[in-house]
């Protein structure tokens, strides 16, 4: 940390970037943040994210697309980063094959035009975010050197794109990278479009719960203030790693998982059954042995700290956060 004096952050408004941002302007290092603030998900969740941090001392904000190579330009013509969290990214799996265009565009051309602005000016730091999506079919725990050459979604597909143009900018240009895969990121103010969110907010509400498969699948949840932690201490010197960012316990089964949702809101969720759909993972499992070694960073809340927080979070926002459309 203490090598960093101003980073850009993009995807600020975003789940993990936003809490990125937060601890960096903790440490003091300035931070400038950049979002497109699209509506992938309900613009009123990343509007409160970006409320809890526009007026923190050291922090500025600029509405713009990393798509856009043009858009980026100025931003990096008036300022000098010692470094970037690159955290924009269209996310989810199921919806890539809905509109696959729009992932190929934001995470792998996206991650382009970032790299070419480092090249231009100098920055000789990436903090890249990519996904445990690309683990599938691989036994688990899945360790970084597994070769994830098979991803089953446009998203995994676009992640690994991205991944390669890093290698490719640290190959040519001598760009430091830290690649991160996250496993299942969950947390106040999460995403929407995510299981936790979704599941609280039905589950209170009493609308019925969708769950793809017999609910026996697995994840490696992992809270978000722990993630946000791992990202800061991967600007540190790599050279070009790729690095698990994960739970690193035993996973938990999804109908386990329920039910700790159920007990903390007192009320049972009404369940509608669907197929597992072909794109989805059955189960993760992070091997963090290499994130310890070299950031010294395991995670430090469990899932029940974590779902007391989230569903804490979910029931103090409850006036705005119940007309989040899903």
């Amino acid at each position: 940390m203490s090598q960093l004096s101003k980073v850009l952050v993009t995807g600020v408004a975003g789940f993990i970037g936003n809490r990125v941002a937060h601890q960096l302007l903790d440490a003091g290092v300035e931070v400038v943040g950049v979002d497109n603030c699209n509506d992938a998900y309900d613009i009123k969740v990343k509007n409160h994210r970006l409320d809890s941090i526009n007026d923190r001392e050291g922090f500025a904000f600029f509405e713009a697309d990393i798509e856009n190579l043009y858009a980026l330009r100025p931003i990096y013509e008036k300022q000098e980063f010692d470094a970037v969290f690159n955290l924009a990214a269209r996310a989810g799996v199921r919806y890539s094959m809905e509109n696959p265009h729009v992932y190929m565009t934001s995470n792998a051309q996206g991650v382009l035009n970032i790299l070419e602005l480092m090249r231009e000016f100098g920055t000789k730091k990436i903090v890249q975010a990519s996904t445990s999506s690309l683990y599938a079919g691989q036994p688990m725990p899945f360790t970084e050197s597994v070769p994830v050459d098979r991803p089953l979604s446009p998203y995994a597909a676009s992640k690994k794109a991205a991944e390669v143009m890093c290698y490719t900018y640290h190959h040519l240009y001598g760009i430091d990278v830290s690649i991160l895969r996250y496993f299942t990121v969950y947390g106040p103010a999460g995403r929407p479009d995510m299981a936790p969110f979704r599941f609280i907010k039905w589950i209170h509400e009493g609308t019925p719960i969708t769950v793809f498969g017999d609910g026996s699948q697995t994840r490696d949840f992992t809270f978000v203030d722990d993630i946000a932690r791992g990202t800061i201490a991967a600007a540190k010197p790599t050279g070009f790693e790729i690095v698990n960012l994960g739970g690193g316990k035993k996973p938990i089964a999804l109908l386990d998982f329920i039910k700790m949702i159920e007990d903390r809101l007192g009320k049972k969720a009404e369940i509608v059954w669907e197929e597992l759909n072909a794109s989805e993972m059955k189960d993760t499992a992070a091997d963090i042995s290499k994130a310890k070694q070299m950031f010294d960073w395991e995670p430090e809340v469990d899932l029940e700290e974590g779902l007391d927080q989230t569903v804490g979070w979910y029931l103090d926002n409850l006036d705005w956060a119940e007309k989040v459309k899903l």
